[in-house]
């Protein structure tokens, strides 16, 4: 089954529509657009698509970049949004290949660090992909004005984290149980 990849705004309309009714299958109608971009444009989403033969949409997510500057250490940061599968296919791990695609795939797309929450269930998921939980520390989306933190009142988040480069592996003590300002704007408040 192949894996797909394209910018968010160059994903073949077919295809595309396909990724929207996955997402409106997974979420209510107005947590995420059925129509245009799921992404802010400004974070370079990069969407990722498993097909079956047929062209059919199996699995879909979106890769988020913007730059971090944590205790010093700029990094380019990458983070998984919008992971999903149809729901006729799950358990089949698509999935889990996606995810694990998407990680061996963020070095090669100049990503230092890869960032993201998770409802706290979904972590062994993400760790039979190749992620590992960051201890403690909490991803403070939004913006600085309207920050959005990942441990805010009736979430269980935990943040997965891979560190690809040298200079993420240097910044990596300074993560653990830190309060990490992503802060990627008001569209994806939290990735």
């Amino acid at each position: 089954m192949p894996i797909l990849s394209y910018p968010e705004a160059d994903t073949p309309p077919p295809l595309r529509a396909q990724v929207l009714a996955l997402q409106d299958e997974a979420w209510p109608p107005g947590d995420v657009p059925s129509s245009g971009p799921s992404h802010d444009p400004g974070l370079d989403p990069l969407s990722m698509l498993l097909t079956d033969e047929h062209g059919t949409v199996l699995a879909a997510l979106a890769i988020l970049r913007k730059d971090l500057t944590h205790a010093g250490h700029r990094l380019r940061a990458g983070g998984l949004s919008t992971v999903v599968t149809l729901r006729a296919e799950r358990g089949q791990g698509h999935g889990r290949r996606l995810v694990g695609a998407a990680r061996e795939s963020m070095a090669s797309y100049g990503i230092d660090l890869g960032l993201f929450t998770c409802d706290r269930p979904l972590r062994a998921f993400y760790e039979r992909a190749g992620w590992r939980e960051l201890p403690g520390a909490v991803v403070v989306g939004g913006t600085p004005d309207a920050p959005f933190p990942s441990d805010g009142a009736g979430f269980d988040k935990v943040t997965m984290a891979a560190f690809f480069t040298p200079a993420a592996r240097a910044a990596r003590p300074s993560l653990r149980g830190a309060r990490i300002a992503l802060y990627p704007g008001t569209v994806d408040r939290l990735w």
